[in-house]
């Protein structure tokens, strides 16, 4: 177990380089299996998830060398394997390889995926596309088994934009017999990243970031060098944490573009944002003033940076309502920021805040990836020392956090559990 220390009011100062992106990363890994050529991939982000999904990777016989950022993957020796419950269940995008593998290998079997807890995450989307394409799948005490006698094109319409099934079935119908149109297509950037990194490999594929996107199958793909792009939600999330902060921070090596929904309602809050070719600057020295916030698929305000806007919100000037579209339970941060004074309710998919001048400091548990990048952004702009716990969420996204944060002047460092109990967790409990 690992706590993170942070003594807040620290203006943050400088510029920060932001690591490849964790959504764009795992769609590639799950693409993987579908070709039998090498691959390499650089600026790959050091984070838990990444690390669990070459593990598996390993497991169904992929030779796997990681060094610094970069990642060599020979797919030659893909074979059947039937993984392990433990090893799937961490990481939600386990699922997304179900299809590669079953276009690389004719069969396939993976438990049910696990993840942070934020509300219902169904798969229909992807089942009912993969049977379009030719699969079979069926689900027996918590696992899908997989077999198909040939994937082939079809007609697939999404009810709702999905950006993991959209990432999924495009990937898997690389390799399908004819022509997949695939409608209602999510247009996040991972989706176009995924389209490129596919192209590169000789698949043929058009129309991602748009709602319509159609793949001519190809018999096979090749050897590929890629370039993770840099990951917006990190990007986004120092951003907030200048305004937080009261401070000045450039993020630099990302496209701008992707950060729009996030920097125009910065800008509605009263924070100063200029931007640049390949940098976006957050500079803040008042209190931001309320605002509301509405979560869509892409190019609306992401859901991933719900949770850390309404940190950042708590302290603004006036009544806040955040509503959350997407997932229908992702307030696991609302009772943890109410415990640093935060005035925080809950009311349907809306979270309604009323600011207050300062947080305080407090021992408080993240909840998922999301909340714990909340808690930390709360942190930083909090009195006093604040104390978070299970990392191990924040360690699913954030590369090196605690490294970037203490060369922009914050006041942040990870205590192992002997650390922990021994130097702050005995003064911090209550005495009679």
């Amino acid at each position: 177990m690992h706590v993170l220390r942070i003594n807040g009011k620290n203006r943050l100062h400088g510029e920060v380089e932001v690591p490849g992106s964790k959504n764009a990363s795992l769609a590639i890994l799950s693409s993987i299996p579908l070709t039998k050529g090498q691959i390499v991939l650089h600026n790959v982000p050091e984070i838990s998830d990444v690390q669990i999904k070459l593990a598996l990777l390993e497991d169904f016989g992929a030779k796997v060398d990681w060094r610094e950022g970069t990642v060599f993957i020979d797919c030659s020796g893909f074979k059947y394997h039937e993984p392990d419950e433990t090893r799937v269940r961490p990481i939600r995008t386990s699922f997304y390889l179900l299809g590669p593998l079953l276009a690389r290998l004719g069969r396939a079997f993976l438990p049910m995926p696990g993840g942070c807890l934020i509300g219902a995450r169904p798969v229909d989307f992807h089942l009912k596309g993969l049977e379009l394409l030719g699969a079979k799948v069926e689900m027996v005490n918590g696992c899908y088994t997989a077999s198909t006698e040939g994937l082939h094109g079809a007609e697939i319409y999404f009810d709702f934009p999905s950006a993991g099934a959209t990432q999924h079935l495009m990937a898997t119908s690389t390799l399908a017999k004819g022509v997949t149109t695939i409608n209602n297509a999510a247009m996040e950037p991972e989706v176009v990243s995924l389209a490129q990194f596919l192209n590169s490999m000789g698949a043929r594929i058009e129309g991602a970031g748009t709602s319509t996107i159609t793949v001519t199958g190809v018999e096979e793909l090749g050897d590929c060098t890629f370039n993770i792009p840099a990951d917006r939600v990190q990007a986004g999330t120092y951003l907030l944490a200048a305004a937080t902060t009261k401070g000045d921070v450039t993020v630099r090596g990302i496209m701008p573009e992707h950060q729009t929904a996030t920097v125009n309602k910065l800008r509605e809050a009263g924070a100063d944002v200029s931007e640049g070719p390949d940098w976006v600057r957050v500079a803040c020295d008042k209190r931001l003033k309320a605002m509301k916030i509405k979560t869509m698929p892409y190019p609306g305000f992401p859901t991933d940076m719900q949770q850390p806007m309404a940190a950042v919100l708590t302290t603004a000037r006036g009544n806040s309502v955040v509503e959350e579209t997407i997932y229908e339970s992702r307030i696991g941060h609302v009772p943890e920021l109410n415990r640093m004074g935060a005035k925080i309710r809950v009311e349907g998919r809306s979270t309604l805040i009323e600011g207050v001048s300062t947080l305080t400091g407090a021992v408080v548990h993240a909840s998922d990836l999301r909340a714990g990048a909340a808690l930390c952004l709360a942190a930083l702009g909090a009195e006093g020392e604040t104390f978070i716990k299970n990392v191990h969420f924040i360690d699913r996204g954030y590369d090196h956090l605690e490294g970037r944060i203490t060369a922009l002047g914050g006041e942040i460092e990870r205590l192992d559990e002997e650390t922990w109990e021994r130097d702050y967790a005995h003064r911090l409990k209550p005495h009679n």
